[in-house]
């Protein structure tokens, strides 16, 4: 892969503000990750592409029957409060209702409040604060009331 082509890569992802790119051609496989504030961090990997294994998600077991699985809608960075230095939106064993804000996920210098579907208890937060997330990717788990 030509060395414009990994800048342009490094560029749209400082623009775009997602927090992870990867761009696969043939074989090569290049993955930009913003660290911080900092500039983002070039990794190359040099290996033949295989089918991820699909994750384990967490409303697919026995375990999680009856509980309510809150997922990104779109791709971005994870945040749990409004601004840095404020408190997390929520946390487990909050209380919520349904259409109350559990957290933002930033995607192109857009904040995106993510609400609750349902009215319950929060019982798990599968992501990290700051780190990037996937469309559809699980971020909450809550135990709806009934």
């Amino acid at each position: 892969m030509p060395l414009e082509t990994v800048r342009q890569v490094v560029e749209l992802l400082v623009e775009s503000g997602v927090g992870e790119i990867t761009v696969r051609r043939g074989e090569l496989e290049v993955s930009v990750k913003a660290k911080g504030e900092a500039a983002p961090v070039v990794q190359p990997a040099f290996q033949r592409s295989e089918a991820p294994a699909a994750p384990e998600t967490p409303d697919s077991g026995p375990e999680w029957e009856g509980l309510h699985v809150v997922r990104s809608p779109i791709v971005g960075t994870f945040y749990r409060a409004p601004a840095p230095g404020e408190e997390p939106y929520v946390e487990v064993g909050d209380r919520v209702s349904a259409g109350q804000t559990l957290c933002i996920v930033e995607a192109m210098k857009l904040m995106n409040e993510i609400p609750s579907e349902v009215a319950g208890v929060v019982r798990e937060i599968l992501v990290e604060d700051t780190s990037g997330v996937q469309y559809d990717q699980p971020l909450f788990v809550i135990e709806p009331e009934e």
